[in-house]
């Protein structure tokens, strides 16, 4: 085997491995939270704890970056973080709290399906503020997304209104969330292009955004629980909080899994790997979990899946198309690399001299 063969297997290698480990938390962390509302039904709580339990682990692993490096690591004031990372931060956790919320009312089925309708809001966001232009493959993409959710949901024998409008509120604020946080990345006077450091800053604003809604929807009913505060035995408490605090290793490892596939693949690897992610979570969840899915529920989700791939596919033709453009500016702006283009225009110019003059005479 050549060199250059054996380190694209090494890549190839490298990239499963990493689309396995992200598997392994994103289907992980989506059974865990459905298991885990069936015993313990707070969901607003348990997701503030997990915020709590992933700013703990970033800041772990900011510590260990910075003695790794000796590099200080990006650090914003309060001041900035209230004005630039707030909207990032409220629609996440929003997004996440009603995600959790969800799993009291919906099947995991409905739940996976439901939430890949964020792509809907996503695209309507980046029309709204003239960042797509309308095309027939966009409207054709939101058509059969649309239609396949249409499709899914259509005499469920396991739908509920409640979880529906929950989940599909979460998808909504899921379209503003990526809008939003791939601004944030992208700025680079803030330093927040790793998401380590990005985990650590919006956790704090995260808790804050979401603590208001727990206090009024799960407050009262917590405090008077027995599942918690008025527990009767200890080895029970101590069970609940080894399950809280697999929860927030899962969220942790899921935002580090997913940057780390990006990092050392793309972000198309990424959305391929994410549409077979939900192809898995739906036979599991009809083996595991017994959900029930007619012929059209399938058909549906096979419609949805479709357009989930236009788009994946539209994304990586325009993509490709702007490397291309990029590269061939960088080129026309080399003055050494004119030069040499004007130098072989004008030779080739009088070598078709030469070879005209011939044929006049």
């Amino acid at each position: 085997m050549t060199a250059a063969g054996g380190a694209a297997l090494g890549r190839a290698a490298l990239a499963v491995a990493l689309v396995l480990l992200y598997y392994g938390f994103s289907i992980g962390i989506t059974f865990y939270n459905k298991w885990l509302m069936k015993s313990f039904p707070f969901p607003l709580f348990v997701t503030l704890l997990h915020l709590l339990l992933i700013f703990g682990l970033s800041a772990l692993a900011r510590a260990l970056a910075r003695c790794r490096s000796g590099r200080p690591r990006a650090a914003l004031s309060w001041a900035d973080c209230l004005r630039r990372a707030a909207p990032a931060a409220l629609s996440t956790s929003l997004d996440i709290g009603l995600s959790n919320w969800s799993f009291l009312y919906v099947t995991v089925s409905l739940y996976t399906m439901t939430k890949s309708s964020a792509i809907l809001f996503i695209l309507l966001f980046s029309l709204l503020f003239k960042l797509e232009e309308v095309r027939v493959a966009l409207v054709l993409v939101v058509l059969l997304i649309a239609g396949g959710l249409f499709m899914f949901t259509y005499k469920s024998t396991q739908f509920n209104a409640q979880g529906f409008v929950l989940v599909l509120c979460a998808s909504f604020l899921g379209g503003i969330r990526w809008t939003l946080m791939q601004i944030l990345m992208q700025k680079a006077e803030l330093g927040l292009q790793n998401p380590i450091d990005t985990m650590f800053h919006l956790q704090p604003l995260m808790f804050l955004g979401l603590f208001p809604l727990f206090a009024v929807f799960e407050g009262l009913p917590l405090s008077i629980s027995e599942k918690l505060f008025r527990f009767h035995e200890a080895g029970m408490l101590f069970s609940l909080v080894g399950k809280l605090f697999l929860g927030g290793i899962l969220a942790f490892g899921l935002g580090f899994s997913e940057f780390l596939l990006v990092s050392r693949t793309s972000s198309l690897t990424l959305s391929i790997a994410g549409i077979f992610k939900e192809i898995c979570i739906l036979l599991l969840a009809t083996r595991l979990l017994g959900d029930h899915l007619s012929l059209l529920n399938w058909l549906g989700f096979a419609v949805c899946l479709s357009g989930i791939s236009l788009h994946v596919i539209l994304k990586a033709m325009n993509s490709k198309g702007e490397k291309a453009l990029k590269l061939h500016k960088e080129a026309s702006s080399d003055p050494d690399l004119e030069l040499l283009l004007q130098h072989t225009e004008h030779g080739e110019e009088e070598e078709e001299e030469d070879v005209e003059t011939p044929q006049e005479h």
